[in-house]
């Protein structure tokens, strides 16, 4: 399903003439492995950053949020990798796909940042699962997120 709404946002993004990155903390490479599966994805998908730990998202992507299990931080994290890699587009993603709570959110609490032009933005999602299903819903949410805001302009 995930596939299906990458190429989708590909050839999207590709009429416009747009680039999209990501910053990745749960899904750990999952998002920009689909990013980069559509045939083609080289004319829109330019990289990303996989911020698995705390310090990467401060040191790289710039986060001060003090929680990383935060909508602030995954706007930060869209920022930051926006402004590092130049790209129109960028999604984050940041959460707990257990088997643990983090900062007192259950698992299955999930922020998905998205920064465009127009500014950023944040999306929570709660998702059920184990950590396979969890970080799966997560990037199917995230593309379609940025699929549904970069099909409004």
């Amino acid at each position: 399903m995930g596939s299906d709404v990458a190429a989708e946002l590909h050839l999207t993004l590709q009429e416009r003439g747009e680039t999209v990155g990501c910053a990745e903390s749960l899904t750990g490479g999952e998002l920009a492995a689909l990013l980069s599966g559509t045939p083609g994805a080289s004319a829109t998908f330019v990289g990303g950053v996989v911020s698995y730990a705390s310090r990467v998202k401060r040191e790289v992507l710039g986060v001060t949020a003090e929680r990383v299990v935060s909508a602030e931080c995954a706007g930060q994290m869209a920022q930051g990798l926006r402004s590092l890699l130049g790209v129109d587009w960028a999604l984050s993603t940041t959460g707990v796909a257990g088997p643990d709570r983090q900062e007192d959110q259950p698992v299955g609490t999930v922020f998905v940042g998205l920064a465009g032009p127009g500014g950023t933005s944040s999306a929570r999602f709660a998702f059920e699962g184990d950590r396979a299903a969890i970080r799966s819903a997560t990037c199917t949410a995230a593309l379609g997120h940025l699929l549904a805001e970069v099909s409004r302009g």
